[in-house]
């Protein structure tokens, strides 16, 4: 998720309970341990359901008491880097994304091999290709298990649509917009008759149509492609900045969550993990969005795993509770809380996901739509300095968008903070 991405996306008993939601809340790892008990940290961004969870967890398990730390995306993931280079500190459980998963399954040594612990048993339950992401090179070193994959499409207000004549009904609205220079055009229709932007943000449909590509920013070699992929899903972002379709709102930045309040915006790309986010942040919206096809078809954003620094003080208690979350149970009623579409291709199958309809999203078939893109999915590469290189190339567009630099001049920019990234 994107992972983000928001993905708290969470002396007496009562007492204690008060501070670790505090903790919870402000991302700080105070901790009211007593004797007999064990405090698992656990570090994330947004929304991974795990509020709902944990007092089902701790009512299960009595001496555990759990703290939720949800973060920044980056910051998450630069902060774990730290913490295994300094060799303490880092969270019993670290939620992990794609989009850095390679980075770290090259360390491996600093993760506690789930396969010790009899995860190898799950294997055949996952996505091939989730399954191998987290995997080390050699096979022998599994440090994470996959929570979601981000098969995507794109979500919509009915009520902004139709204030500007464009159809609503999910279908009609799919064929609208077969490629990206489609959607750009019924854009263009949109802030013409409304005098309002259309997308949230133009790194919004980078992601997406990157996602869509072959080949991503590296191959399997680690050498850098910037020519392939990442022009493709550049070019795409500048025609929708140079358009004037972009709100420029910051993914998970106040204003951005403000507009999904108040309609600076009318679409933008949603990955399954999408979904809770802005279920928590517009609840007031219940009803008036809706799910259509993605330009372009196809292609994962985001998806994430969750594992276990070897540093940790409480290792086997942390396995279990990993364990506990990829279990069957847990993820539907994830999927179904806020959106994560599980990484075992099984539950596509199961009624609990197959037939559920989101009332939030106009009752939207999400378990059908998000199953359906989720089988075919073929994963890019992704490479060791995917996430970083991904947010250089952000910063750039971010530039672009906020008029520090122009749009010609933007990918000379971005091939030299992408080399920066990958030298780094």
């Amino acid at each position: 998720m994107k992972r983000l991405m928001t993905r708290s996306l969470r002396a007496t008993a009562v007492g204690a309970l008060a501070l670790v939601l505090v903790a919870a809340c402000s991302g700080k790892s105070t901790q009211t341990e007593s004797k007999g008990d064990v405090t698992l940290k656990i570090n994330f961004w947004g929304d991974f359901g795990l509020t709902q969870l944990k007092p089902k967890y701790e009512a299960s398990h009595p001496g555990i008491k759990i703290v939720l730390n949800s973060g920044e995306y980056n910051a998450q993931h630069e902060d774990l880097q730290k913490k295994l280079v300094a060799g303490s500190g880092a969270a019993d459980i670290a939620a992990i994304d794609e989009g850095f998963i390679v980075q770290f399954r090259s360390q491996a040594d600093k993760f506690v091999n789930l396969l010790d612990y009899g995860a190898g048993k799950y294997q055949d339950k996952y996505l091939g290709w989730k399954w191998k992401q987290s995997l080390s090179a050699d096979g022998k070193t599994q440090i994470g298990l996959g929570t979601d994959v981000g098969g995507q499409a794109m979500c919509y207000r009915t009520d902004l649509f139709a204030a500007a004549g464009l159809p609503t009904d999910r279908d009609k609205v799919s064929a609208l917009w077969k490629t990206w220079d489609d959607f750009i055009a019924v854009g263009k229709q949109y802030t013409a008759k409304t005098g309002k932007k259309f997308v949230d943000n133009a790194t919004n449909v980078f992601n997406p149509v990157l996602a869509q590509q072959p080949v991503g920013f590296y191959d399997s070699s680690e050498n850098l492609q910037m020519d392939g992929g990442p022009k493709i899903a550049f070019d795409a972002s500048v025609n929708t900045i140079k358009a004037g379709l972009s709100a420029n709102l910051a993914s998970f930045s106040a204003g951005w969550d403000q507009g999904f309040v108040n309609g600076s915006f009318a679409v933008l790309a949603c990955p399954a993990w999408m979904l809770g986010h802005i279920k928590d942040t517009a609840p007031g919206t219940s009803g008036k969005w809706d799910i259509a096809a993605i330009p372009g078809g196809g292609g994962n954003w985001g998806g994430s795993f969750l594992t276990v620094p070897k540093q940790g003080k409480h290792v086997k208690e942390a396995y279990d509770l990993l364990e506990w979350l990829i279990q069957p149970e847990q993820q539907i009623e994830i999927f179904k809380e806020v959106g994560n579409l599980p990484s075992q291709p099984a539950l596509y199958k199961d009624p609990a996901i197959l037939d559920f309809k989101n009332p939030f999203f106009n009752n939207a078939p999400v378990g059908q739509i998000f199953s359906g893109t989720a089988e075919g999915l073929q994963p890019q590469y992704l490479g060791k300095k995917a996430g970083p290189t991904r947010v250089a190339v952000e910063n750039v567009l971010n530039q672009i968008q906020s008029g520090q630099v122009k749009p010609d001049d933007g990918w000379a920019d971005a091939i030299k903070e992408a080399d920066k990234a990958a030298k780094a």
